[in-house]
């Protein structure tokens, strides 16, 4: 029988694995951005959106559901070999579905065959994703497993990076290294999964029980994917590689912060998901108020800071020839908390609850948002259209899934508790700020700047929420005195 995983360590091994996400990007994103031109930047990201509309497309809404209803099951081997074989045969079948559509695009869109190379070694990721069946290991709370697994493929592309990335016409030597930084570890998957379930081709049973679901999951995935996406692409087609290297340097940034802000509170989607799925309630609405609050806490001051540095932080990251991109950060930054939110919303209450159309609702409406704001905004402002426009489409999603899930977590924004948070949380913010832009007057030097910046508004952040009583800070320092 498979026991609760401690929830402190999991989020230790998630933190860690964030760390690490964190970490690599720091290594690998300055040299790359100074190695390759920003236009090498700018291919390589241009066919990286292009290949995700198919890594997306043979993905389906399969991961989600897995996780769903897989975590009910989990108990029981027998139970969940049978559900993964036949979860497993689908994905198997969208994949070859999804390799059809990219080399019908290929051939019929005379733009991406300036492209083409970088697409079909990218490629290669769509079927890979499909056999590493991350979604078991979530399903288990293998957290320890997949930080292990991340560690040792991060440090041999890194290797591969400085011995095969030397020249700014490298560019495709970097798209295989990604490639393979991947791909090894989702074989790895493949063979561990044998541990937890048995996997194999299964194509006998009703598939509308499993496909009408993940295909209302499906589009909903779809819909985030276009907004999130298609930033990258409309930039490719309507202006230029330049401004498309300069976007991605700006949300390459903003996914490492967001990753590392957000990373504490991931790991409790499955144990929500398995907490509702039990009809365990009570358990539920604790963890979840715990989560909502945790989040606010981490991410406020994140897009505080990360606002007031976002010049620092790209010249030193990706060099001064990207400066433009700091507008574009600046206002990225403020996705963050539609982001974060958005997916307790989604994934924490509509998808457990099984409200998957309307979570396609909120994200279809977020999606038709987002692309007909880029077609108005990127021929005028370019890459900080790009921006505005991702904002006010998280924005949009959090509002909706907020909504359609009020029912669910609605007493959490009723309670007195969580709104002396958020004041004190906000306060907290506002010294962040104050002592960023005292920094920013007294220091000249860049690297002493930053670091003075980020040490004192950690310890201004800190104590005013301690002196304010915030019951996350409180809690948090109980727990640290207790070890």
């Amino acid at each position: 029988m498979q026991k609760d995983k401690s929830l402190g360590l999991n989020a230790l091994l998630n933190s860690l694995q964030s760390l690490l996400n964190l970490v690599f990007p720091l290594i690998t994103f300055p040299y790359v951005s100074r190695t390759l031109s920003v236009d090498g930047v700018g291919k390589y990201n241009f066919a990286s959106s292009i290949v995700s509309y198919f890594i997306l497309l043979a993905g389906l809404g399969i991961s989600n559901y897995a996780v769903r209803e897989g975590a009910k099951l989990r108990n029981d081997r027998k139970a969940i070999s049978s559900f993964a074989s036949r979860v497993f045969t689908i994905n198997m079948v969208s994949t070859l579905i999804s390799y059809l559509f990219l080399f019908l695009v290929i051939i019929l869109t005379p733009v991406l065959h300036n492209y083409v190379v970088a697409i079909l070694i990218f490629s290669v990721q769509i079927f890979f994703t499909t056999l590493g069946t991350d979604w078991v290991y979530t399903i288990f709370e293998e957290y320890g497993y997949i930080t292990i697994r991340n560690l040792v493929f991060k440090i041999i592309s890194i290797f591969l990076l400085f011995i095969f990335v030397r020249h700014s016409n490298d560019y495709l030597n970097y798209v295989a290294i990604t490639v393979i930084a991947s791909t090894g570890s989702y074989v790895l998957n493949f063979l561990h999964a044998r541990k937890y379930c048995d996997i194999r081709l299964d194509f006998h049973f009703k598939w509308d029980n499993y496909v009408i679901p993940i295909l209302v999951i499906f589009g909903s995935r779809v819909a985030i994917q276009i907004y999130l996406s298609s930033d990258v692409t409309m930039l490719g087609f309507l202006q230029n590689e330049y401004v498309v290297g300069i976007y991605s340097t700006a949300t390459k940034i903003y996914g490492i912060v967001g990753t590392l802000l957000t990373a504490l509170t991931a790991v409790t989607i499955p144990r929500l998901a398995m907490l509702m799925g039990q009809g365990r309630i009570d358990e539920y609405n604790q963890l979840l108020k715990q989560v909502v609050n945790t989040i606010l806490f981490i991410v406020l001051p994140g897009i505080a800071g990360l606002f007031m540095v976002s010049q620092d932080v790209v010249i030193i990251i990706a060099g001064e020839k990207y400066l433009r991109a700091t507008y574009a950060l600046k206002i990225t930054c403020f996705a963050m908390l539609g982001s974060a939110m958005s997916a307790i919303f989604n994934q924490c209450a509509l998808i457990p609850a099984k409200r998957e159309k309307r979570a396609l609702i909120s994200s279809t409406t977020s999606s038709l948002l987002n692309i007909g704001l880029n077609f108005i905004l990127i021929p005028i402002i370019a890459e900080k259209g790009a921006a505005l426009t991702t904002v006010l489409a998280e924005i949009t999603m959090m509002f909706m899934n907020f909504y359609f899930s009020r029912d669910i977590t609605g007493f959490v924004f009723k309670d007195k508790e969580t709104w002396k948070n958020i004041i004190t949380v906000l306060l907290g913010c506002v010294g962040i700020v104050a002592v960023c832009a005292l920094s920013y007057d007294i220091f000249r030097q860049m690297f002493i700047r930053l670091i003075i910046s980020v040490i004192s508004s950690i310890v201004i952040y800190v104590v005013i929420l301690l002196v304010t009583k915030n019951q996350v800070a409180l809690t948090f320092l109980s727990k640290v005195k207790q070890k």
